[in-house]
């Protein structure tokens, strides 16, 4: 699986282009920012939380690829890797996993992993899009408060204006005076919304790169899932009606089938073991062969070992094949017949 250090790369380098922009508009900014500092800094604080959580949120799949990848292509001697959160239900399942044995999954397995993990990464992704919303709210919320102040200023100015000395310089000095408060109020509002919608822009974007990272993740686990998935026999149709076979009868035969590729790496234990048989009848025909060349009595305990090692193994061989073949026909036999048209599927 492919590491997210591509969107990674490219958060770090939009954040680079922001902060240059931001630099060269610094005495801007800041003569902005002074209009409205409490509002305006707490724009900036949320803006700062939400590039953290977008960061965080790529970064958390980093290990998650190391472990699936360890799992994919394990390797002698490496060490196993801390267990993943995201996939901490395939973990759990893995943990009693034979490890002698290939991993398989079934359909409904398979999907049940698919929708745990997709709605553990849309879990972490509501909290950037609510601080997203939350910046263009305090934008807003600051272009309204600073529009009352407007309103109000404006509203003071011409209610303290007076004419009656009839003086020129005089009212242009009262109206330069009163115009301070509407112009402090039209830069709290436009300081808010410009802080405020700059901030969801910087967090959207940051948002679709983790939407993307996260999207090609769950692509490629999709796609190796798919690889060791069985798929079962949810069309089989019993004697031509359209009816599917019951649940419990697929089960039955998924159980079935289970048993059947046991009996196969059995008989293929059992031929390693005739094998071993036909090696020890070698060694025992070189025995006899040198007993009958007259090098003495001292091989007859070894040749009776070896009999006796022969005749337990051959007997503990024939009984686990025979169990199992057993246990296996009983099985198929029961399938079979709770397949078969107008049987009664009542539970025992």
């Amino acid at each position: 699986m492919t590491r997210p250090t591509t969107y990674l790369v490219r958060v770090l380098l939009f954040l680079l282009a922001v902060g240059v922009v931001a630099a060269l508009l610094s005495s801007t900014l800041y003569q902005a920012f002074c209009n409205n500092p409490y509002l305006d800094g707490l724009i900036i604080g949320i803006l700062l939380l939400g590039i953290g959580w977008n960061i965080s949120m790529i970064l958390r799949l980093i290990p998650e690829v190391r472990w699936v990848n360890i799992l994919r292509h394990p390797r002698e001697g490496l060490t196993a890797p801390p267990p993943p959160r995201l996939l901490a239900p395939m973990a759990s399942m893995l943990a009693t996993h034979d490890k002698g044995r290939r991993l398989t999954l079934s359909a409904p397995v398979m999907q049940s992993l698919l929708d745990s993990l997709s709605a553990r990464l849309d879990e972490g992704r509501e909290l950037s899009r609510y601080l997203t919303g939350l910046l263009i709210f305090l934008g807003l919320l600051g272009t309204f408060y600073g529009l009352l102040l407007t309103v109000g200023s404006i509203a003071d100015v011409i209610g303290n204006m007076s004419v009656g000395s009839g003086d020129t310089n005089v009212m242009f000095d009262q109206l330069k005076t009163g115009l301070a408060g509407p112009l402090h109020g039209m830069g709290t509002a436009f300081s808010g919304s410009m802080f405020g919608l700059a901030g969801a822009l910087v967090l959207g974007f940051l948002d679709l790169t983790a939407g993307q990272a996260q999207t090609r993740f769950f692509n490629e686990l999709e796609e190796w899932l798919a690889t060791i998935t069985r798929l079962s026999a949810g069309g089989l149709q019993v004697g031509g009606n359209d009816a599917s076979v019951p649940a419990y009868v697929q089960a039955l035969l998924e159980h079935t089938a289970e048993n059947m590729e046991k009996l196969q790496m059995l008989l293929a234990r059992s031929e390693e073991t005739r094998a071993q048989e036909q090696r020890l009848l070698t060694a025992l025909n070189d025995r006899l062969a040198q007993l009958a060349d007259g090098r003495g009595e001292e091989h007859l305990q070894g040749i009776e070992s070896l009999l006796a090692r022969l005749v337990q193994e051959s007997a503990a061989g024939r009984e686990q094949i025979a169990t199992d073949i057993r246990n296996d026909l009983r099985l198929l036999a029961r399938t079979i017949a709770a397949s078969a048209p107008g049987t009664n599927h009542s539970a025992s």
